[in-house]
């Protein structure tokens, strides 16, 4: 017989794939840097960076800025999260600060207070408009400049 294998529709990890383990009774303090994928159920507070993935889990408290490739929430986040491949809010998940990331996913259930901001993809879009300097005489060094990258639209 042949079987067909599914494709797992989440991201998910198994205890097997990770690199770290950080269990609820663990607090940590100060810049935590890895590489791989850890899974965080103890309490952080400080930053913590990584191009691979962060998971945190039901029981994780962090008090941290988060910079990673990939970001799963279950557990409690007050800081601003930056994922630069994906975000996930999972049901059980509370965060407190901004979110940012090319993909973000937020589940029903979610405690979100924060901005959402989508990333990757704006540059290849069209932009609404484009600034062109007028041509005209130099303008005075000393009177305020213009921001030109930012133009009113009416609609």
């Amino acid at each position: 017989m042949f079987w067909k294998k599914k494709k797992a529709a989440k991201v998910t990890s198994k205890a097997s794939d990770l690199s770290a383990y950080i269990d609820e009774a663990s607090e940590i303090e100060g810049k935590y840097t890895f590489s791989g994928t850890v899974m965080l159920n103890g309490k952080l507070t400080g930053e913590i960076w990584s191009n691979d993935t962060l998971i945190i889990g039901e029981k994780g408290v962090v008090h941290a800025s988060i910079r990673a490739g990939i970001v799963l929430v279950s557990g409690e986040v007050r800081g601003n999260i930056v994922g630069t491949d994906r975000v996930e809010l999972r049901g059980t998940a509370r965060v407190f600060g901004d979110v940012e990331a090319a993909v973000i996913v937020v589940e029903e259930g979610v405690v979100f207070e924060g901005h959402c901001r989508m990333t990757k993809g704006r540059a290849e879009r069209t932009p609404l408009a484009v600034a062109v300097p007028l041509p005209g005489p130099d303008p005075d060094p000393a009177a305020p400049q213009r921001d030109l990258a930012v133009v009113t639209l009416k609609r």
